[in-house]
């Protein structure tokens, strides 16, 4: 029907056992993935050679669009006046898509069945079953091309319904155009509309030239933005790109400032915590004259009796006790002193 077996036999025959062809195909496409051999009657082996067909298809176009161009040598051969007739049906890779949906459909029937096992007793009932399930399948395509025409139709209706084709002053602009050979000729992406309707309809018309003024300054909507997407689309996916790279690296030299910040307040609130102790420390240095006195109160109470004695050795023991208070604070200060240093050399 759609031949193609011969498509897919031309595809594999085009570049087996020609290494020159091989090298070109390869230095054009850039590829080493050529087709596969196809068999008419081995179904199970069918699979692979339609799925590397369709892999290797824009591939393929790219080498004959070279040989059309006359960059390449044409083979003149069978095989290539196959490829080059396939090329021309518009709808190739649906078909070649729907022989593909095929063969997943029967592969696994094929597959359970080439088994050296006693299974024959079970191959009707699975063969029932599996006819159903492909009229379930064709079932399926026909409302899938059922929905396919219908949304065809749907489309056409809308164009329809919203292009300028229904009203009466483009069905007059249709029919001078039919009946002009400027009109037939004017190439409209090449040359200035407006100038070429000045030159037929200013002087003969001037009131319809000055109506298709006011025509041609309308809006186009949003065309002129959607092509700047369209055009322009790989440098805007590369800006976002790079927006979001300059905004990643924002927020990772915030972080980082944060981190430096809370470091620094850290490190001042231990440095002014370090000053405190050095100021305690030295007002406890200063107290250790309590000893000195505690030795001279004892001294002199050794020398005395009765109550002056007893007063005395009294100071003596209040300044010893004091002193001793003094050292014990003093020993805790020093420790702080050499932890908050090593904290801060670190």
């Amino acid at each position: 029907m759609w031949l193609l077996d011969k498509l897919l036999k031309a595809k594999h025959t085009l570049f087996h056992n020609v290494p020159a062809r091989r090298e070109d195909y390869s230095a054009v496409t850039k590829s080493t993935v050529f087709p596969l051999s196809f068999c008419g009657h081995r179904w199970i082996e069918n699979l692979p050679v339609v799925e590397r067909a369709l892999a290797v298809w824009p591939s393929l176009l790219q080498y004959m669009d070279t040989v059309r161009t006359k960059k390449l040598p044409n083979p003149g051969t069978a095989s290539f006046d196959t490829i080059a007739a396939a090329l021309k049906d518009p709808l190739i890779l649906a078909k070649l898509q729907f022989y593909m949906a095929l063969a997943r459909t029967f592969n696994p029937f094929l597959k359970k069945y080439q088994t050296d096992e006693p299974v024959m007793l079970f191959l009707c009932k699975d063969l029932a079953e599996f006819i159903m399930s492909t009229k379930g399948v064709e079932r399926m395509a026909l409302d899938f091309r059922s929905d396919c025409m219908q949304g065809l139709s749907n489309i056409v209706r809308k164009v329809q319904e919203k292009s300028p084709l229904k009203y009466p002053m483009f069905e007059a602009f249709l029919s001078l155009e039919s009946r002009s050979e400027e009109f037939l000729s004017f190439p409209p992406m090449q040359k200035m509309l407006d100038i070429f309707l000045c030159d037929f309809l200013s002087k003969p018309y001037p009131e319809l030239w000055a109506f298709c003024q006011k025509l041609l300054i309308l809006s186009h909507g949003q065309a002129f933005v959607e092509r700047g997407f369209s055009v322009n689309k790989q440098e805007l996916l590369n800006s976002v790109a790079s927006a979001r790279s300059r905004y990643r690296v924002h927020l990772d030299q915030e972080r980082r400032k944060k981190k430096s910040e809370a470091r620094g307040q850290k490190r001042k609130a231990a440095e002014d915590y370090l000053e405190e102790l050095k100021k305690r420390k030295k007002t406890i240095l200063v107290s250790e004259g309590l000893a000195r006195d505690a030795d001279r109160f004892a001294e002199e109470a050794v020398g005395k009796a009765g109550s002056k004695m007893a007063e005395l050795t009294s100071k003596s023991n209040i300044l010893r006790r004091g002193c001793k208070e003094k050292l014990a604070v003093l020993e805790i200060i020093e420790k702080e002193i050499v932890a908050k240093g090593a904290e801060l050399r670190r």
